[in-house]
């Protein structure tokens, strides 16, 4: 009498092909996670560290903030947006609040900032400027500054910059955890 186990032999083919169908459905799952995470990063969402203290006390060195790649697709940069654009003067990106659109004209004299005459209330500074300047924003670009006016690099030293170099708005701050936090896209005029 010939010892065959052609039962046993069935169920272990059958394991096998349900561990292989299994593989590949989890191969297939973390492909589409893997493609679905990039092109929301390439076209939906950047992430930016923020590396010095041009935007205290709003954002500190540290911090981690998302950015929209599509809110300038569809309209234009308002005054008070925190936006990440690429730097007219060196190989990295900024992150700066907008303070004149196209058509604006900036005075800042000691203590204040003015739009079109009117100056504005800005509570996220963490001082007024110490210095005087007045700009005119041409088409196409836009007049930045850093919440800490005396310690950015900023559209004060070297002007407008392009809308084009826009990377995106940011909107929250979710790095480190006790710091999570909707950034504020203010900007009034003072009465």
């Amino acid at each position: 009498m010939e010892d065959s186990h052609p039962q046993f032999e069935e169920t272990k083919a059958t394991t096998q092909a349900e561990w292989i169908s299994r593989l590949i459905e989890y191969a297939q799952v973390f492909l589409l996670a893997f493609i679905i995470y990039f092109v929301i990063d390439y076209a939906i969402l950047a992430r930016v560290r923020v590396e010095n203290v041009s935007m205290l006390p709003t954002l500190i060195p540290g911090d981690r903030a998302l950015v929209s790649k599509l809110s300038y697709r569809f309209s234009s940069p308002d005054r008070g947006d925190v936006v990440v654009f690429h730097s007219p003067t060196e190989a990295a990106d900024y992150i700066k609040r907008v303070i004149g659109v196209p058509g604006d004209t900036i005075v800042i004299d000691l203590d204040t900032v003015s739009v079109n005459g009117s100056v504005i209330n800005e509570p996220y500074l963490a001082e007024p400027p110490h210095y005087r300047g007045n700009w005119t924003v041409p088409e196409g670009y836009l007049f930045v500054l850093g919440d800490n006016r005396n310690q950015s690099s900023d559209s004060h030293e070297w002007g407008f910059i392009s809308d084009r170099s826009l990377v995106g708005k940011a909107f929250l701050v979710y790095w480190p955890p006790t710091e999570i936090k909707i950034l504020q896209h203010t900007f009034q005029i003072a009465k």
